[in-house]
């Protein structure tokens, strides 16, 4: 039997904002806007080639708007990843890599599946880790 991750709700304090940080910054594809009434609202994004979505609203979650930490995004181009990501207005991290337990500046030197990594966070400090894949990545 497959068991598939299919949505991970990301906690907000304001949906719109969150919104427009996903599409109109992170490059998610917006899915579902359904809004019945005040009390409740589920706003699903995806990122590109994902089949894992998320989810922002209000009523879907009792927990803390930021409270999401270190959630991974798969990318076959590190540098490529970045560039988009900045030239859509988010502040992320510069390239870093990992030596003998200690975080590096710059790409994995030897360009190794999981090597290369950046960091960026969402308006309410929900944060995400880009990590470079070679293999099997979209």
């Amino acid at each position: 039997m497959d068991w598939k991750l299919e949505l991970v709700i990301v906690p907000v304090a304001d949906v719109d904002r969150a919104k427009a940080f996903y599409t109109d910054r992170a490059g998610f594809r917006l899915d579902v806007d359904h809004h019945p009434n005040d009390a409740f609202r589920v706003v699903q994004m995806t990122p590109p080639g994902s089949a894992c979505a998320i989810s922002v609203g209000v009523g879907i979650t009792q927990a803390t708007p930021g409270s999401v930490q270190g959630l991974h995004l798969v990318v076959s181009n590190i540098e490529a990843a970045r560039a988009e990501l900045v030239g859509r207005g988010v502040d992320a991290s510069a390239i870093f890599h990992f030596e003998e337990g200690r975080q590096m500046s710059g790409i994995d030197p030897e360009r190794r599946d999981y090597g290369s990594f950046l960091s960026f966070s969402d308006p309410d400090g929900n944060s995400w880790l880009v990590q470079e894949v070679h293999h099997g990545a979209p």
